[in-house]
């Protein structure tokens, strides 16, 4: 399970045996986790993670949506 990212606590990676959904991303902090499609963007589950803390995690997937993409893509092909 590649880490692609470590920002501010949070923990951005995605797992090698799922490369035949889209594009996306899981993220942990503190217990808690999402996944969020890349493209397009948006939420796909979310657990423990405050109103706060979405919009944190959705300025840094903004922030460095094409790195994450570029990753993916690196990785699955």
């Amino acid at each position: 399970m590649p880490t692609v990212l470590r920002l501010r606590g949070y923990r951005f990676y995605f797992y090698a045996n799922e490369g035949t959904e889209p594009p996306h991303i899981h993220v942990d902090k503190s217990g808690a986790t999402a996944k969020l499609w890349l493209s397009p963007f948006r939420w796909h589950e979310c657990h423990g993670f405050s109103p706060t803390q979405q919009r944190a995690i959705e300025r840094m997937i903004q922030k460095h949506h094409a790195m994450l993409m570029e990753r993916w893509n690196e990785f699955f092909g």
